[in-house]
């Protein structure tokens, strides 16, 4: 069954018109019909069964039916990750949404090889909100994660010392694992993350996390990709603190 993002919540037993762009999808490549079942969300924690009433002139009208259970994770993680190379960081918001990530910031770091400029950052944080939104229809949340803006060092340091529990899985820490996290802080709910860029996460900057109140942790002995690090890690507090 398709699921249609809407610019408003529903009302069971009203109609509801698809956003020209989600219309022109679901005429042009999923071709839709009158009576087909389909899902609506507001991605504002909205969602909806339906049906499709009418379609023609590029618009298509759905009947809303009635409201589904919720897909969201009991637990806030907010991902800060360090900028990756080429598409990367496309996978890590595909993959965080899927996990119930409820927010994603790239962040530009000592060893970030690729850099970017406002306009590059614009259009990028553009592309990665569209990755976020289809993830959303196809893993079935409600809510769209949040995609930030590329944070500086500074920002990312300001906004991570405002999570009551800051994890900072590194590739130089010898122990401390996240169940042991998970042991003395059970009822964590607000979760930030940061996971380093190919290089990893440069030793003043560990310093500095540490000192804004992260908790260090390893992986296990193996190197991990940083996109491998960014799943494996989110998917680790969702088993910890959320819903998996």
């Amino acid at each position: 069954m398709h699921t249609f993002l809407i610019e408003a919540p529903c009302l069971p037993g009203q109609p509801a018109a698809l956003p020209p762009g989600e219309a022109h999808h679901a005429l042009r490549v999923l071709r839709v019909k009158p009576g087909e079942a389909v899902c609506l969300t507001d991605g504002r924690g909205g969602r909806w069964s339906g049906k499709v009433c009418s379609v023609g002139d590029g618009q298509v009208v759905c009947q809303v039916d009635a409201p589904l259970p919720q897909a969201e994770s009991p637990a806030r993680i907010t991902l800060y990750q360090g900028l990756p190379k080429a598409d990367k960081l496309e996978l890590i918001a595909q993959k965080a949404a899927e996990l119930g990530v409820a927010a994603l910031y790239p962040v530009a770091m000592t060893r970030s090889v690729t850099r970017w400029n406002q306009k590059e950052a614009e259009k990028k944080r553009e592309r990665l909100e569209r990755i976020a939104q289809e993830a959303m229809k196809q893993c079935g949340r409600s809510r769209l994660m949040q995609v930030g803006p590329l944070l500086s060092w500074a920002q990312a340091l300001a906004a991570m010392a405002a999570h009551p529990l800051m994890i900072m899985p590194w590739e130089e820490a010898a122990e401390g694992r996240m169940a042991q996290l998970g042991a003395r802080f059970p009822e964590a709910r607000d979760i930030g993350i940061l996971i380093g860029p190919e290089g990893g996460i440069a030793q003043e900057e560990a310093g500095a996390a540490e000192a804004a109140g992260a908790h260090t942790v390893t992986l296990g002995p193996r190197i991990l990709r940083c996109e491998t690090a960014a799943i494996c890690a989110c998917a680790l507090a969702q088993s910890l603190w959320g819903d998996v």
